[in-house]
């Protein structure tokens, strides 16, 4: 199967109510057919692992065909070259999201994309950056305290952010850090404390939402146990 015959059959499983729902939850991509992420799921999983496809339907730049490209890309064959090349084609939280989860997560220099994509300008770009910290605070079980306790700066430095997309991954991010563990959620904790005096209403919001969940009686219990 090649891209033109994936892209074919993506058009005729166009929905009109995943096409609203898309439009509801604010992913604004220019090129959108309207599918469900379970059925872009199952298709790529029947498609299997592919660099050469993948790198065929990114360039499509149609997004549903992008999320595809994301979940049968090899994480292996990825260069610095086209890493960066998808992260400046992002065009909505969305596809940021799916590939932090699904593939540059899995890159061997995730940790460093972290703290370099935090510091850009661009909004889906710093988007990507709290949006892979957030996932491998998640995913990556195994890994040190000490490589997430690197990560509290980035937070309080971009936590007075105003753009929507910036600040609830900078929020999200410091959540799943804070889940952890004791020790972890004792830290975001205090630099939760340290956001919410800044003088901004992004970071009072960032700061309020996180001490909800991290200091919440379930939270508490789990890490204790």
């Amino acid at each position: 199967m090649n891209s033109t015959q994936i892209l074919a059959m993506l058009h005729s499983l166009s929905n009109p109510r995943a096409k609203e729902a898309l439009s509801y939850f604010k992913i604004e991509s220019k090129n959108v057919i309207g599918i469900s992420a379970p059925i872009l799921k199952t298709l790529a999983k029947k498609i299997g692992k592919n660099h050469k496809l993948a790198q065929e339907l990114w360039a499509t730049n149609v997004l549903e065909a992008r999320a595809i490209a994301v979940l049968i890309e090899e994480p292996h064959k990825v260069s610095e070259k086209q890493t960066e090349s998808w992260l400046k084609d992002f065009d909505s939280w969305a596809i940021v999201d799916t590939a932090c989860c699904y593939l540059f997560r899995l890159l061997p220099n995730a940790y460093e994309k972290v703290s370099e994509w935090t510091s850009r300008e661009k909004e889906y770009e710093k988007r990507a950056g709290f949006s892979l910290m957030a996932y491998l605070a998640v995913h990556d079980k195994k890994e040190s305290d000490a490589k997430f306790e690197l990560f509290f700066p980035h937070i309080v430095r971009e936590s007075t952010d105003e753009r929507n997309f910036v600040k609830k991954a900078v929020n999200w991010a410091l959540r799943q850090i804070g889940k952890r563990n004791v020790h972890l959620n004792t830290i975001a904790i205090r630099v939760a404390k340290e956001i919410h005096k800044r003088d901004s209403r992004s970071a009072k919001w960032i700061a309020s939402d996180a001490l909800r969940e991290l200091q919440s009686e379930a939270i508490q219990k789990r890490l204790k146990k």
